[in-house]
């Protein structure tokens, strides 16, 4: 389900009026995130690290909402949930592009991500059967420390999708870090709103 926003009532007006023109639209920032407790706790219970953060990740993203606007023929929309297009690694050393529904309860989460990630891993399908706007674009780049990120964009073509990739742990006094990379539509969020994004997946992370 989604919500037409007007944009003449919209407190992001200017912004999106702005921004929207531009051919390259978002931009990104990397951080660091403690996931000291999530991999660990991943690891004890017989959990995909993955998926673990994964799941924290759209839980957060779920949270906030600039990250469940999208623009769709030029009309901006906020979506119920936002899901997730995570790209899928196989053992011929190509990948292809999933599609994860968002469930609150992640051992649901879990068990039809790990469904969806043997069907990519066992067919040589490019992208998923479903996709839809109300996505983010998820990437793990787990042999790379990585400290800035870039993205192929095809820029004729319309995306306002956040992107989030996520890069190799690193151990470090003790503790595990992980870069983590967010690109955002400028006419839809801003820093702040990334910065509430990273804010409430560390929590998450240290809930696990």
């Amino acid at each position: 389900m989604r919500t037409k926003i007007e944009l003449s009532q919209w407190n992001r007006k200017e912004q999106y009026a702005f921004f929207s023109q531009f051919t390259e639209p978002f931009f990104g920032l990397t951080v660091q995130v403690d996931c000291t407790i999530a991999y660990q706790s991943a690891k004890e219970q017989g959990h995909s690290f993955f998926l673990t953060y994964l799941h924290d990740a759209l839980k957060a993203a779920n949270e906030v909402e600039a990250f469940r606007y999208r623009i769709v023929d030029k009309d901006v929309y906020l979506y119920d949930e936002v899901h997730a297009s995570p790209t899928i690694n196989r053992p011929n050393g190509t990948f292809g592009f999933a599609y994860m529904d968002y469930y609150s309860d992640a051992t649901v989460f879990f068990a039809k991500a790990k469904e969806e990630i043997d069907r990519v891993q066992q067919s040589s399908d490019f992208f998923p059967a479903s996709k839809g706007e109300n996505v983010l674009h998820i990437s793990a780049v787990p042999w790379l420390d990585f400290t800035s990120m870039s993205h192929a964009r095809h820029y004729d073509f319309p995306d306002s999708c956040p992107k989030i990739s996520f890069g190799k742990v690193m151990d470090e006094g003790g503790r595990k870090r992980m870069a983590v990379s967010i690109h955002g539509h400028h006419a839809l969020m801003d820093g702040a709103h990334v910065g509430e994004f990273v804010d409430r997946f560390q929590q998450l992370l240290n809930e696990n």
